[in-house]
């Protein structure tokens, strides 16, 4: 689910030809890029000397990066460290933003650092904290009920053996403080299945780095956000790598994109005016030479829309994933 890989000392970012000529840099204006990372996007886009940046990314390590850019590009790339909710606390002339992208993989230098917890190979405490966090998966994993453990892995990683997990997790807390290798030896020793493609700790991690980041409202108040920051003609983009965050994105574009009525003799609701042109109705995907290049963007998915509307309700859409953002507010026991 990597968003970028790194060979040959250089960056790979997924979908970047598709992306770009969705865009269409080439005929200038201002771009925000919401998931900065290393900056393949932005770097592709300053290519034009009359194009801007403005990045964002929650992660503080990305300075570096950031700071390159900022002394390549002068006046024309700028870097905020505030996460998709905060979007709306930039400063920006709306009328020259052409696109909005969300890129919502994370990066192969992010993996590698075993301090973050986010690769099977981390050893130690348990983190997963991507950036302006309020808590670390240590604290989840140490102080949540099992019921509330089997709600984190049943809905954000649909994992079939989550109600056998979350007990094991509370078994064995009651007598060691569980570590990264601890965890997954439980989930390993849970499982009846032990030789899978896919690592069997792939859906649990999955589940507690999306409840650690809050990554579900995180998308849901960004793409809102978006939408109110760009002005009528702009595009909002976004690259997924998983099944709920695409779930979430088909609905915002696909709902708000079609006139709905629940019979052509009753007059058209005003909410019910679309609010975006949706050109394409399937996700774009990356092509098989790109996955040879970088296998994990097998799983990458692209969807885009135009704003043709400068106001448009989300209360339907808020409430659709209601269920999700409500697993947010969990509680500690502790």
């Amino acid at each position: 689910m990597s968003a970028t890989i790194k060979l040959e000392n250089k960056h790979f970012p997924v979908l970047l030809k598709e992306l770009i000529s969705i865009i269409s840099p080439l005929y200038g204006g201002t771009f925000l890029d919401c998931t900065f990372g290393q900056g393949g996007y932005s770097k592709k886009i300053l290519e034009k000397k009359i194009n801007k940046v403005i990045a964002i990314d929650r992660d503080q390590d990305v300075y570096l990066y950031a700071k390159e850019l900022e002394k390549k590009y002068n006046n024309r790339f700028h870097f905020q460290n505030i996460k998709f909710s905060e979007i709306n606390r930039i400063e920006i002339k709306s009328n020259d933003l052409k696109a909005i992208i969300f890129d919502l993989g994370y990066s192969i230098n992010q993996i590698k650092d075993l301090n973050r917890g986010l690769s099977f190979k981390s050893k130690g405490k348990l983190n997963m904290k991507m950036g302006i966090n309020n808590f670390s998966c240590h604290e989840v994993i140490s102080n949540m009920s099992e019921t509330n453990l089997y709600k984190i892995f049943k809905y954000y990683g649909d994992e079939k053996y989550s109600k056998k997990i979350a007990r094991k997790i509370v078994e064995t807390r009651k007598t060691k403080i569980i570590n990264t290798e601890d965890l997954i030896k439980i989930v390993d020793s849970t499982k009846r299945f032990k030789y899978s493609k896919i690592n069997n700790s792939t859906k649990i991690f999955q589940a507690l780095r999306i409840f650690v980041n809050k990554e579900i409202s995180e998308l849901i108040n960004g793409l809102i956000n978006a939408f109110y920051l760009i002005p009528v003609g702009g595009i909002i983009a976004v690259v997924t790598f998983h099944s709920i965050e695409d779930k979430i994105v088909k609905f915002f574009f696909k709902n708000y994109s079609e006139i709905k009525n629940s019979s052509r003799y009753v007059p058209i609701r005003e909410d019910n005016i679309r609010c975006f042109n949706l050109q394409n109705k399937k996700p774009i995907t990356p092509s098989s030479e790109e996955i040879k290049l970088n296998p994990p963007s097998r799983s990458a998915k692209l969807r885009f829309a135009v704003k043709i509307k400068n106001e448009c309700n989300f209360e339907e859409f808020i409430n659709k994933f209601k269920e999700l953002t409500d697993i947010e507010d969990l509680q500690f026991d502790k």
